[in-house]
């Protein structure tokens, strides 16, 4: 066999995930400034193959930063702007009748769904029917039409944006939608000097092209690479009792939990969670998972699945301080 069609190495794909990390950052910041904490957790869920929920006000360059990652992998792209009037067809696609040699018959058109990296731009802003059109991409990588499922192609990654959930026309998306996604990234606002550099520099000429390094056999080969990589039982036992303890009204539950929580966290939050710990530890170098690595990635993957209740909402209490009180209460070394 020519060694230059030879499938590297773990060892070989390992040099490549360091090196090409910090060529990632360096490309994305031809056209994203700062963000650096949320270029981090979207790149651990694309290294571990999970879809990515970004959540941020209008104007914080969230379409941006997921069409600057579509070309960095030179993946197959394709947005979708969600709309109140969008149909669920206009999605995945749809049949239609055409004329061929053996007579009128259906014949299948795909829809925008049928690409490695799907935009889901401002998905909160169609109604839960339209919304749930996802919902077999995302779990089962294919569309069933008329009885007929249809493979998406490989890798594939839904990053969707939504806008705040107390804003203008805006619907919330449903559990089991919310649970498809492994990561919540908040987008916030930046520091003044971040904003004033974002300022001079869409103000100013043309922008700098981005450099492809990776293809979708390399993402592919990450992704295969991620689970392999060691997480002790004991580590895994961690996962599993944070994600337990969000849960009200169960034996081990905390009080903070039964009092603020109306809706806790389920197993695919485990599984994330140990996912995302052995994709950040294989991007910082390291060969095994650590308490550390799971704590890291406790927030982008349990935010959009611990629903706190009216008490909570009175009391000033959110999400984010309720994740915190579950890893000062969890143990890792219990």
């Amino acid at each position: 066999m020519d060694t230059d069609t030879q499938t590297p190495t773990d060892a070989e794909t390992v040099d490549q995930i360091l090196t090409g990390y910090s060529r990632i950052k360096s490309e994305l910041g031809k056209t994203i400034i700062g963000q650096e904490d949320v270029i981090d957790e979207i790149l651990i869920s694309l290294f571990a193959g999970g879809h990515v929920l970004i959540t941020g006000a209008p104007g914080l360059a969230k379409t941006l930063l997921v069409k600057s990652i579509a070309e960095i992998f030179d993946l197959q792209f394709s947005r979708i702007q969600f709309t109140p009037d969008l149909m669920p067809a206009d999605i995945t696609g749809t049949e239609v009748l055409s004329e061929t040699d053996a007579g009128r018959q259906l014949r299948f058109v795909p829809g925008p769904v049928f690409a490695n990296i799907i935009l889901a731009d401002e998905i909160n802003r169609t109604p839960p029917k339209t919304q749930a059109a996802l919902l077999e991409a995302m779990q089962e990588h294919q569309v069933t039409a008329a009885g007929q499922r249809h493979p998406l192609p490989q890798p594939f990654f839904v990053l969707a944006t939504q806008n705040p959930i107390e804003m203008e026309g805006t619907y919330p998306l449903p559990e089991a939608q919310l649970d498809r996604f492994m990561f919540n990234v908040v987008i916030d606002y930046l520091p003044e000097d971040q904003e004033v550099a974002v300022v001079q520099q869409t103000t100013a000429g043309g922008s700098e092209t981005i450099e492809p390094l990776f293809n979708a056999e390399d993402v592919q080969r990450f992704n295969d690479l991620v689970r392999k990589v060691p997480a002790a039982e004991d580590l895994v036992r961690y996962a599993v009792q944070l994600a337990a303890a969000s849960r009200p009204s169960q034996d081990n539950t905390p009080d903070f939990v039964n009092e603020w929580v109306s809706w806790g966290a389920g197993l695919r939050a485990a599984q994330f969670l140990v996912l995302g710990a052995k994709a950040r530890t294989l991007l910082r170098g390291r060969s095994h998972v650590t308490a550390e690595d799971i704590q890291a990635v406790a927030a982008p993957v349990l935010r959009h699945r611990v629903l706190v209740n009216y008490r909570a909402e009175a009391e000033g209490m959110t999400t984010q301080k309720i994740i915190e009180q579950l890893l000062d209460h969890v143990n890792p070394n219990a």
